[in-house]
């Protein structure tokens, strides 16, 4: 694997063996979800002609929700996307306090293609305020004209107030000019307390007022109304929208409190709501989380009846066909095939970061798989993450112990002597 840098094939190893994904590299072993990842390319072909997008990505744990998000996310920013994401935690949810937590994790994590690890604001702000600028260069005014910051604001303000259907559009716009007048000026402070404001750091509105000007800050309360204006904003600095990954969604079905579980997911309504009316627009939010925390009657968002007859799903996606259209987003277990090519690929990964020669054919991966689904329910229940941890297992032993492949699973009480692969689904299968 010649075009693979060591620190992508590090960074793969390292995260599947701790059973984490990995933000980088996954092109080298993403197999399998044809169809969902269609259906995500269309959705982002919807947000970039000015539409919206909600989609929950549904999987049992270890199916590979995070990895999907991740591969999305990753081609998103490829293409132009602005994107941001965060996981839910008891600090981290959707309403209140917590909310605005989340709020905030989502600022951090704000990815361009030339920030893709995040912390993508200023550079945003900034190339914004560049492409005003030049505009007004290109139609005759000098870099040095004395009229050029007055003019700059104003189309700020100009820009910002076409988002006028949009809350809280006003206070945007005069944040965004403090931020440029400090930029224009070097004012670091006032630039700060600019990024601040857009952060959703500020407790307190008295505060905001005093360093801005401006009486509105971000809450646990309002913050999707601000993410709304960001997507605007992304695509008039260039981007061609906003997309936002949000995993661990499950947490909200651990929630304790009743009141406090169906505030988030009266919350969880109102974003779907928005999206699926066309109130936002170049916006796509994407959750991740298991079929129960879906469909649990008790505690899951079929325990709110306003989500549930939303999210049901239509009575003819039955006994293997599956809409792909709709909001939630199944991911289908990965075929025995895909998970083949997938163990091939790590084969090679990790061959060729440690510098040898895989002495692994065909008929080793066979006999792993076979072990590895000959387990009672393995073909409903097994994951691709427990079987890439395995395997990378596997790997690191025979490799640093000098064991070959026999030696080690002999010891681990598999019965590999005279194994036949004739009969197994690998028998005919060209490698």
């Amino acid at each position: 694997m010649p075009d693979l840098p060591r620190r992508i094939s590090s960074a793969i190893l390292s995260s599947l063996s701790a059973g984490v994904v990995p933000r980088v590299g996954l092109e080298y072993i993403a197999v399998g979800r044809k169809r969902e990842v269609e259906a995500s390319l269309q959705d982002l072909d919807n947000i970039a002609g000015g539409a919206a997008a909600f989609r929950i990505v549904a999987g049992r744990y270890g199916s590979g929700k995070s990895f999907f998000l991740q591969a999305i996310r990753n081609y998103a920013l490829e293409q132009g996307f602005i994107t941001a994401d965060a996981d839910l935690s008891p600090e981290k949810r959707l309403s209140g306090p917590a909310g605005l937590e989340t709020y905030r994790e989502l600022l951090q994590r704000l990815a361009s293609r030339a920030r893709p690890e995040g912390g993508a604001l200023e550079g945003l702000l900034q190339k914004w305020i560049n492409s005003i600028k030049l505009s007004f260069i290109q139609d005759g005014y000098g870099a040095n004209d004395p009229d050029l910051p007055k003019l700059v604001e104003k189309r700020i303000y100009e820009t910002v107030n076409e988002m006028e259907d949009l809350a809280h559009g006003f206070d945007f716009a005069r944040v965004l000019s403090a931020y440029y007048l400090a930029y224009t000026n070097s004012v670091d402070e006032k630039k700060e307390a600019a990024l601040r404001w857009l952060r959703g750091e500020y407790a307190t509105k008295t505060e905001a007022k005093t360093l801005l000007g401006t009486g509105e800050i971000i809450t646990g309360e309002n913050w999707y109304d601000y993410i709304k204006l960001l997507a605007a904003f992304s695509f008039r600095s260039g981007g061609k929208g906003l997309l936002l990954f949000i995993d661990e969604c499950t947490q909200l079905a651990k929630i304790g409190n009743r009141q406090s579980r169906e505030n988030n997911y009266e919350k969880l309504l109102a974003l779907f709501n928005d999206v699926m009316q066309g109130k936002a627009e170049r916006l796509g939010i994407y959750l991740a989380g298991t079929p129960q925390f879906i469909e649990d009657d008790r505690r899951g968002l079929f325990s709110y009846q306003a989500l549930k007859s939303r999210l049901a799903e239509s009575r003819f996606a039955r006994e293997g066909y599956t809409d792909y259209s709709g909001p939630v987003l199944r991911l289908s277990q990965l075929s025995q095939e895909e998970i083949y090519v997938l163990l091939e690929r790590l084969r090679d990964i990790h061959a060729f970061h440690h510098a040898y020669e895989s002495e692994l054919g065909n008929r080793e991966l066979s006999i792993f798989l076979e072990q590895a689904f000959s387990k009672a329910g393995a073909e409903e229940f097994i994951t691709p993450r427990e079987i890439a941890r395995d395997f990378l297992g596997l790997l690191n032993i025979t490799h640093n112990e000098n064991l070959n492949f026999d030696d080690l699973v002999y010891r681990d009480g598999y019965r590999v002597e005279g194994y036949k692969p004739g009969g197994s689904f690998y028998a005919d299968f060209e490698v």
